[in-house]
């Protein structure tokens, strides 16, 4: 079957009056798809949860906000601080959306379930555009294979839940709007991407310089505007006044290096043109596009979010893990599927040719690169098996009575966060705990004595063992 079967044009402003858009692609493959994707990102997830390998203390922090949310209370994470707002860290309001999922079911787990369904819808986007544009079921199918399985959404499935779940279908949707010439819609698309998280204003303004490019200037000098003022409004009035700090505090991640010393801009620059591991995530980001996605104007909209991570002094921003890249698939595959289109047509005969072979190029490289990515551990024995540490990290969870407040070390805060008021080891100040739950093996070196340790956490307290293991103690306040 041929991958590239020449399409009708695309919409109503690029066609001739009279001739058929692109004929709708049929749904129902596209949600098997999905279903499959859904289940494998969430597996991975539940696995990773289940066996306590969570890499960070995010899943709990948005397991807070949303029991907030569920609780119709401003949303709180104490596991920032006590009583602190997590307006004021992040603008993210959109995961009150998932209040309702935490009403049936009162778990962080539900975040990763809803994760894992926002992430695959995202594929029912990608693939169904490259269909529609591209005139063949086997691209669409290829490249929603090729996407569902790319490095920053396995990644970010790996990183546990993230309020970046939600930018990526609206970042697909926004983006099949702007290919068949959908202009209204790309506006209405990207719009709540300012809810998401306070950087992707200045996405939704780079939306009105594309819009600018298709020719569509004052709709898209409007949104840029929008975008570019909701960027400030969030970063310097709204979080700050959410904020106990009193100001947007990830300026630091720009000002200051990890040793806490100043930053000049000379350095920004500096840094961020010979920094190997930040370039090459930029090299993985289009290598997966066969590099054709660079003839699309879509692909400036991968322009802030590089932009930011590239001037971070954080080397967490720089490469290829964590969670930051997922909202740069959607752009780079539907930013390929634009760029095949225009090459088809290029005067250049091998420009035409690589177009031809495009799709098959990008699907090779996203599962050669599959191949060493965290979805592959499903295939693993090792993965599933029983684990004394994860055992032992289960039992220290029941040992904390429902109801109780309780300070713990990252592996445990999920787990905690449903049933308890939940603080992380070391910011609990202004708060007298009556549990600690700590990892004997998470300091460094083995906590030997935890009973001096939770001294020198609250000394206004006195805490003694109520459970022990070999990896975990659990302490209760007299």
């Amino acid at each position: 079957m041929d991958l590239l079967k020449k399409p009708a044009a695309d919409s109503a402003e690029e066609r001739p009056e009279g001739r058929p858009g692109p004929a709708p692609a049929p749904l129902l493959p596209y949600l098997a798809a999905a279903a499959v994707l859904t289940g494998l990102y969430f597996l991975y997830s539940w696995v990773q949860y289940d066996h306590f390998r969570t890499p960070s203390w995010d899943l709990g922090i948005f397991g807070q906000s949303v029991r907030s949310y569920a609780e119709f209370r401003l949303p709180v994470s104490d596991i920032k601080g006590p009583g602190f707002p997590i307006l004021g860290d992040h603008f993210s309001p959109v995961t009150a959306l998932l209040a309702p999922l935490y009403w049936i079911w009162s778990s962080p787990v539900s975040l990763l379930f809803a994760q894992a369904a926002l992430f695959a819808a995202s594929a029912v986007v990608v693939g169904r555009t490259a269909q529609e544009v591209l005139g063949s079921r086997a691209a669409g199918l290829a490249l929603t294979a090729a996407y569902g399985l790319s490095w920053g959404l396995q990644e970010a499935v790996k990183s546990d839940f993230h309020e970046i779940a939600f930018a990526v279908p609206l970042l697909a949707l926004t983006c099949r709007a702007l290919i068949l010439g959908r202009w209204t819609a790309a506006v209405a698309w990207s719009v709540p991407l300012v809810l998401v998280k306070e950087d992707m204003g200045l996405t939704v303004a780079m939306v009105g310089v594309v819009l600018v490019v298709k020719g569509q200037r004052a709709l898209g000098a409007a949104l840029a505007g929008f975008g570019a003022t909701a960027f400030a409004l969030t970063v310097l009035v709204l979080i700050p006044a959410a904020s106990k700090l009193g100001q947007y505090d990830y300026w630091s991640k720009i000002e200051k290096t990890g040793s806490g010393a100043e930053t000049s801009f000379a350095q920004l620059v500096s840094d961020a043109l010979s920094s190997g591991e930040r370039w090459e995530m930029v090299l993985f980001l289009f290598a997966i596009t066969g590099f054709l996605a660079l003839r699309s104007p879509l692909a400036l909209l991968v322009l802030p979010t590089l932009g930011w991570r590239f001037v971070s002094q954080d080397p967490n921003h720089w490469g290829m893990h964590w969670h930051y890249s997922a909202v740069l698939m959607p752009v780079a595959f539907l930013a390929l599927v634009d760029g095949i289109r225009a090459a088809r047509t290029s005067p250049r005969p091998w420009l035409a040719a690589y177009g031809k072979v495009a799709v098959a190029a990008s699907v090779a490289v996203s599962l050669t690169l599959a191949a060493n990515l965290p979805l592959r551990d499903l295939l693993k024995p090792e993965t599933y098996a029983a684990d004394v540490r994860a055992d032992q990290a289960r039992a220290a969870v029941a040992a904390v009575p429902a109801g109780a407040s309780v300070e713990a070390d990252v592996p445990l805060l999920a787990h905690l966060t449903a049933g308890h008021r939940v603080f992380w080891v070391g910011t609990s100040k202004g708060a007298t705990p009556d549990y600690l739950a700590l990892d004997l093996r998470g300091w460094g070196q083995p906590l030997t004595d935890p009973v001096a340790t939770a001294t020198q956490l609250h000394p206004e307290a006195s805490y003694e063992i109520v459970h022990r293991s070999e990896g975990f103690a659990v302490l209760r306040k007299k």
